[in-house]
């Protein structure tokens, strides 16, 4: 894992494990309420001389879609049991085993945390990013880190 070096070992945590970056799903879910009460006071109270039915309409819908991205958004999750782990990204969900991941990486300006597999491509775990904490997301990278080796039995 490149992530620094540390004095405290993290080992794995108790398994079934989630990991959220609940700051940002916070804010995303506060602001999908506030942007669908927004547009839907809009359609109601705006002028009855110039909005017909169907521009009202019009403009509920149009914050339901705001919402409903702004949800998309808040749901990434990694969730891992001991079969393995579970990324769910923004709009795809991935199984993985435990021996399909070689590394985990965090490197210095990583937006989040990186899965090398063993088909030889990356994942990207959206969960576990910096951007929501640092010492959060170091943590959770080394959690993760922690499990893989525990459980996992593919050749490193």
């Amino acid at each position: 894992m490149t992530v620094q070096p540390s004095r405290t070992v993290v080992g794995p945590p108790r398994l079934p494990h989630s990991w959220r970056p609940l700051l940002t799903r916070f804010v995303l879910v506060g602001l999908a309420v506030v942007s669908l009460a927004f547009f839907c006071t809009i359609a109601a109270l705006g002028p009855a001389h110039y909005w017909q039915r169907h521009d009202r309409i019009g403009i509920a819908v149009t914050g339901l879609l705001f919402a409903v991205v702004l949800l998309v958004l808040a749901r990434p999750v990694a969730r891992a049991d001991r079969d393995g782990l579970t990324v769910v990204n923004f709009l795809r969900k991935r199984r993985l085993e435990w021996a399909e991941i070689l590394g985990v990486n965090l490197r210095k300006g990583d937006p989040w945390v990186l899965l090398d597999l063993a088909d030889g491509t990356t994942l990207a775990v959206v969960a576990i990013q910096p951007g929501s904490g640092l010492r959060q997301a170091v943590r959770a990278a080394r959690e993760l880190r922690a499990c893989v080796d525990a459980y996992g039995t593919a050749v490193r």
